[in-house]
Formats: C-alpha cells, sequence, structure tokens
C-alpha cells in the first residue's frame, strides 16, 4: 500500500468517523501503525485533520440547515438535538473538548454550530479533544505493536 493510500484511507475514515457515516478511524490508525505503515506523527496529523474537518462539517450543518432539523433527512435526530443542547447549556463550550466520544460527539458539533459558537473557538477545543483522542490510540497501538 502506497504512502498516499494509507495516508488518504486513513483522512476519509477519519472524515466520516466525525460524522453520521460510519467509520472507525481508530482502528484503521492502530493497524497502520501495527503494520509499520507511514510515519506516526503524520498518521496522527492526518487522522485530526480529517475528524476536525468532518466536524466542521457538522458545525456547518448546524449553523445554516438547523431551520431544517424536523426534516427526514436532518443528520441529527430530535432526542440527539435535545440531548446536545442541554449538555451544551448544562456545560458550556468546554463540551466540545467531548466531541470524540461516540453518540454525543456528533450531535454537540452541529449544536455548537446552531447556537453560534465562534468558530475559532470551536475549531481549537474540537482539535485538542480529537487530537487527545488519537494520541491516546496511538500509545495504546505502539506499545501492544512496539
Amino acid at each position: 500500500m502506497s504512502d498516499l493510500a494509507v495516508y488518504s484511507s486513513l483522512f476519509l475514515s477519519a472524515f466520516s468517523a466525525a460524522t453520521l457515516l460510519p467509520g472507525s478511524s481508530e482502528a484503521l490508525l492502530t493497524g497502520f501503525i501495527a503494520k509499520e505503515k507511514g510515519t506516526l506523527g503524520l498518521l496522527l496529523a492526518v487522522a485530526t485533520i480529517g475528524n476536525v474537518a468532518g466536524s466542521v462539517v457538522n458545525y456547518a450543518l448546524g449553523r445554516f440547515l438547523i431551520a431544517y432539523r424536523d426534516r427526514k433527512w436532518f443528520p441529527v435526530s430530535e432526542s440527539g438535538y435535545q440531548r446536545a443542547v442541554h449538555w451544551y447549556e448544562r456545560y458550556g463550550l468546554w463540551t466540545l473538548l467531548l466531541a470524540w466520544l461516540p453518540i454525543i460527539g456528533d450531535p454537540l458539533t452541529v449544536i455548537a454550530g446552531a447556537l453560534r459558537t465562534r468558530f475559532w473557538v470551536f475549531l481549537v477545543l474540537v482539535s485538542i479533544g480529537k487530537f487527545g483522542r488519537y494520541l491516546f490510540v496511538a500509545g495504546v497501538a505502539v506499545s501492544w505493536f512496539g
């Protein structure tokens, strides 16, 4: 597998995992580390950038399409939306550090857009959380596979 294929497949997997599309970028990252494909630092950067880019799509959906949240095609259910609003209103901006979590992470990023969180604040907090997650996954992978 070429370096371009390694990095582009990891980017696409990380991007889709941050949206409501299926994806398991942690498994792919772990596999690449185990098989010694790519450079560790670059793998971390590509996974983080791809995952944050997916969250930016969610932010844009929240920002520009929230008026259509009652439509069937809207990517977050009404219950998911209300749950995320509750978290966001209760805990504030810092919840964006948890944007990497399954189930609640995607709705939180949509809510940040819907509630018009400043984009740069959103970008910094989401990036920190997502990088931290990939760093943890990579650390475990390196300790298991050397």
